[in-house]
């Protein structure tokens, strides 16, 4: 039952991800290398808890891969020139 939960919150991550950069479309190219640092340090941190017996894990990693996921698409649409400009 939680698993599905856990998917769920994780595909919407993407609607999110999309939203929030159509509403910071002037942001986009100013921010990319925090998005990369933001993900890679994210992914850092979801690799030393996988590894630990930390205690609410799932929780935390999954909200550090919403974090990814909603980075790595801020950095591919940085790069859509039309989507800067016009929006949809």
């Amino acid at each position: 039952m939680w698993r599905l939960f856990y998917v769920l919150i994780l595909l919407a991550s993407f609607p999110v991800s999309y939203l929030l950069a159509w509403l910071a479309r002037d942001e986009l190219q100013a921010g990319r290398k925090w998005f990369i640092i933001l993900s890679a340090i994210s992914l850092v941190i979801v690799v030393i808890i996988s590894f630990s017996r930390f205690l609410i894990k799932v929780p935390v990693i999954l909200t550090l891969f919403f974090i990814i996921i909603l980075c790595l698409i801020s950095i591919w649409k940085s790069y859509d020139k039309k989507f800067i400009k016009n929006g949809f």
